[in-house]
Order: structure tokens, then sequence, then C-alpha cells
């Protein structure tokens, strides 16, 4: 294979074979080439399968176990951080420059993306304002380069990226991102965020699920275009799949009313109490990482958890290990759901005295994931009009508070995490190279396949951790 030979990887979050079929533009491609299982990581969870695939080491050795994680030295929560320096071990573009000191990579919102050697860098950033307000924006390496992506295509928006308005505005910005990219670099990596929205809102088996599908293969056309005009290759590659779901375990709750975790109070509104607590768990998706603060109470607090109604597993240290999972960063113990159920972050037991960013679309401040961030609350009447009311007074400039998320998280109908019991739910992997010529690929091997696909050999690929 020719060494300049280019590569745009395309993570198309939440595509499964099922789903392929109603997206003629990437079966085409597939048809062409090759299309494979993926197996992939636990937990199925987007930092944790994407550090895999840029590392080609499991969770025990590159340290993202989740989307977040009690970070034991500072005594906090904290999901969604993104200095790359928190994921171990070489990266794919690091061990192909080794080969080729003269590589150029692109990462267009892969995690993890501040900090990192890339080339050139794009990820969503916010401007947090001094009086607290949020505007869209985005962080860009080289500097230049964020000017010039938004006097072509305006600022990142970052409102239909997360939350009730995300839709396929957040993917269209980042393919055409993605495609002013593609002509500069070897190795171009685009991460669509689409299908995360209503297959996790309706299912996995909804119209609206059928119809996102329809609507990524539309947008990610373009691209797909430029890169058959360019001689490069494509992999799209997806992290997990959605599965239904219609089960929220509230695990904070148990070890609350068991008197294991610990809550302070301010202003009439409970918050997590990590320094004090016996237990809390760390819910991300269908897994919850449990820290355990006195050895002493792990017996207790496995046999507690193990009879919680949509717990599935409860992994000790050694049970991690035989998963990829024991690292320092783990949970004591660990839990994935059954399927159809998954983890709430929820402590309180009323909601009255839920702490204010309960109601809102804050992914820094919650300990734990929050799916229910996709929805406006049924149950308000009236929460249209405040949230017309929240977003001119942001046009006007004056501080606000969408405070429209639901407390309850029965609307959420789709989930992941967990081990996939059918390959057609699961992720998938497309190559517009027919010669791959293999029925299945495990997510520590995407590594080296990226290497294959830009000609770096086998012996240039030593991995330091």
């Amino acid at each position: 294979m020719p060494q300049d030979r280019r590569l745009l990887v395309i993570d198309a979050v939440g595509l499964t074979p099922r789903l392929l079929e109603h997206a003629p533009r990437l079966s085409a491609l597939a048809d062409r080439g090759t299309r494979a299982t993926l197996e992939t990581v636990l937990p199925a969870v987007t930092c944790t399968v994407q550090s895999t695939f840029l590392t080609g080491a499991p969770p025990a050795r590159h340290g993202a176990v989740a989307n977040g994680w009690y970070f034991r030295d500072l005594g906090e929560v904290h999901l969604w951080r993104q200095h790359n320096r928190l994921v171990g071990g070489e990266k794919v573009w690091e061990t192909a420059r080794r080969h080729r000191p003269d590589f150029r990579t692109a990462n267009v919102c892969w995690w993890y993306a501040m900090g990192a050697t890339t080339d050139w860098t794009i990820t969503p950033r916010p401007v947090y304002h001094a009086d607290g307000r949020k505007s869209p924006d985005c962080y860009t390496r080289p500097v230049a380069l964020h000017d010039e992506l938004t006097a072509e295509l305006g600022p990142f928006p970052l409102f239909h990226y997360w939350g009730p308005t995300a839709s396929i505005r957040s993917t269209e910005w980042i393919v055409a991102a993605t495609r002013r990219l593609l002509p500069r670099a070897d190795l171009t990596l685009c991460y669509v965020p689409h299908l995360d929205y209503d297959l996790q809102r309706f299912g996995p088996d909804s119209v609206q699920a059928r119809r996102a599908v329809r609507d990524l293969d539309a947008a990610l056309a373009p691209l797909l275009d430029d890169a058959e005009a360019a001689g490069a290759t494509v992999l799209v590659l997806s992290e997990y799949g959605i599965t239904p779901a219609d089960r929220p375990v509230h695990v904070n709750r148990v070890l609350r009313e068991a008197g294991l975790l610990e809550v302070y109070t301010q202003e009439g509104m409970e918050y997590l109490d990590p320094w004090t607590s016996r237990a809390f768990a760390v819910a991300d998706h269908q897994c919850a990482h449990v820290y355990v603060d006195d050895p002493a109470d792990l017996p207790e607090v496995a046999r507690l958890l193990s009879e919680v109604e949509g717990v599935d597993l409860v992994l000790d240290r050694r049970a991690q290990a035989d998963h990829g999972l024991d690292h320092e960063r783990s949970g004591e113990l660990v839990l994935f759901a059954d399927p159809g159920a998954w983890f709430t972050y929820y402590h309180w037991l009323d909601d009255d005295r839920a702490p204010d960013f309960a109601r809102g679309v804050d992914i820094h401040r919650k300990p734990g994931y929050d799916p229910a961030e996709l929805f406006l609350d049924p149950a308000d009447r009236l929460v249209r009009l405040r949230a017309a009311s929240g977003l001119v007074r942001k046009k006007v400039g004056l501080r606000y508070a969408m405070n429209v998320v639901p407390l309850d998280p029965s609307c959420v109908r789709g989930t992941h995490g967990r081990p996939h019991t059918d390959p057609e739910d699961g992720p998938v992997l497309l190559c517009t190279d027919p010669d791959l010529a293999r029925d299945r690929f495990a997510a520590t091997e995407v590594r080296d396949l990226m290497l294959d696909l830009v000609g770096v050999p086998a012996p240039a690929r030593s991995t330091p951790l």
C-alpha cells in the first residue's frame, strides 16, 4: 500500500447492522468494500471506546474507564473532561508520526481533543461568560482555524450538539468542517453524534430512529464524495448500538436509603457528598462505578446492589480484570444493568430538594450521565414558553436559567453500555477497502487497522504505555 495513503475515519456513533439498511449511501460503501461486526469494550460508552480505538488498549490500560469517574485526588466527580493527558498510551497518529515524521492528523470532535498532539483540532467549547452565561463556540488548533470556520460556517451549533434541541445541524456543521480539513491531513478523524439523539429519545425501533439514520446518511454524502474524489480510504466505525430502554435504576437512592451515601444541603438543595459517603455510584448509561471508602463495607455493598432489580453484574476488582476494567480510576465495584435498564445519577429522595442543575443541561456539574437532558419536561405545560423566554434573555445579554429538563426519567427509550446480546444491535465497521475481508474486528484492533490503511508497517507499532 502506498505510504502516503490518506484515511478518513468516521465515528458514526450508534450505527448498527440493523440500522444500516436505512442508510443507502453507507450501505453502498459497505457493498463495494467491507462490512464487519465490531466487538466493543466495556463500558460501551463514547470516551472509553474512542480511547481504545486510538490506542489499541483496553480501559484497564488507557484509563478512560467511562465518560467520567471519581477523581480520588480531588475528591470530586467529573464527567466529560477534555484533556488528552487523561488517556494513557501512544495515540495512533503518534505511532504513525514516529514512522513518518511529516504525518498529519486532523481531529474533528473526537473526545479528549484538547492538548492532543494532532495537527488540527476542533472540539465543542462554549464561551463561559463572567456573569454565568454560556455561548456556543468551539476550541481549535491552530488558533486561526477558529475564525476561518466561524466565518464560513457560523458559530459551532452547541445547542444542537446536546440537549432538548439537539439535531442534525451539529452533524452538518461537523461534516462541513471535516470537508475543509480532509485535503490537508493524512488521517482525518470525524465524530458525528446524530444517532445518539432520537435513538435515546424514542428508541432504536422507532420511526424517528429510522429517519435519523436517513438524515445522517444524507449529511455524510458530501464528505464521502470528497473522500472518493481525493482517493482517500474511508473507515466508518460505531462505538456501540443503542438498545431499547424502559427501566431507570436509581442506584444512588438505594445506597442513600441504606445509610451509605451522604448529601450536604445548601439553600434547600441536596448535593452528593463524596467526601463523607461510605459508598456512592457514578452512573454512566448502563454502567455505574461504585466507590466504596472502607474495604470492610465491600461485601455489604456488593450484596445490597446485587439484589437491586435491574442490576445484572456486580464486578469486584478480580471480576473487573476479566472485563479489562481493573484500573485505579474504576470503582471498587462496577455495575452493569439488565437489558432494558439503565442507571440514573439521582441521589435525592424528594424532587423539591434536587439541585438546580438537575433541571438544566449541565453535563459538567452533574455527578453522572443524564439522558433526560434530551427532553423538555413533558409534565410542564409552560416549558416551551419558559425555554423561549430564556433564549430571549440570552440574546439580549441577560443571565438566564434553562430549567426545562424533567426529573422523571421514564421518557428515555434508548440506552447503551452493557454487552450486546445480538450483533445486529451492536456496533459495525465499514471500509471502502475490499481487501480487509474479515467478518469481525475487536475494538482493540482498530488502531492497527488504521495504521495498515495509512501504510505504517507492523515493526513500527510498538506502543509505550
